[in-house]
């Protein structure tokens, strides 16, 4: 399934340049169109999950609620929506706040450079995770998680670490 996925390629303002299986773009380190989900709950504490340990890149790392790429053709608001169903079991209201890009070194020499939607809502559901997707889920107070991603940075995937600040 992974190597018939394909990412949307863009350029450094987001147009679209093109198609590539997921895995090749990942080995060749292209810009690629993804979104990252961050859920808070009532109480302001943001839905952590760890990704499955048979995941390609980032095993076993805890990162942001949801977090993946739009298939081409498909927006990033109903991609964003789709993944959050698939993964975590549940669906809210979610809004598009704010995009970055960032490169980073993955595992298994792979290269992960992404032109990254960002999409936050709020929601006390409890996630009904997709196993094949993700290890385990928590909701975790955001201060507790910034101290904890400092001394302990190699527990969270690195797009987590580069945006979190912005998300706060």
């Amino acid at each position: 399934l992974i190597m018939m996925e394909q990412v949307i390629l863009v350029d450094e303002q987001d147009n679209e340049t093109g198609v590539m299986p997921k895995l090749e773009a990942h080995q060749k380190g292209l810009l690629h169109r993804a979104f990252s989900i961050f859920i808070f709950n009532s109480q302001g504490e943001l839905l952590l999950q760890q990704r499955a340990l048979s995941k390609y890149h980032s095993a076993g790392l805890w990162t942001n609620t949801c977090c993946s790429h739009p298939f081409p053709g498909e927006s990033n608001i109903d991609a964003a929506n789709r993944r959050l169903v698939e993964e975590m079991g549940f669906s809210c209201e979610i809004y598009p706040t704010f995009s970055f890009t960032y490169k980073a070194d993955m595992d298994n020499d792979l290269i992960e450079y992404e032109y990254d939607h960002v999409f936050m809502g709020i929601s006390d559901a409890i996630p009904a995770i997709n196993k094949d997707e993700v290890e385990r889920s928590k909701y975790v107070d955001v201060h507790t998680l910034s101290k904890d991603m400092i001394e302990n940075p190699g527990l969270y995937t690195a797009w987590l670490r580069i945006c979190f600040d912005r998300v706060l």
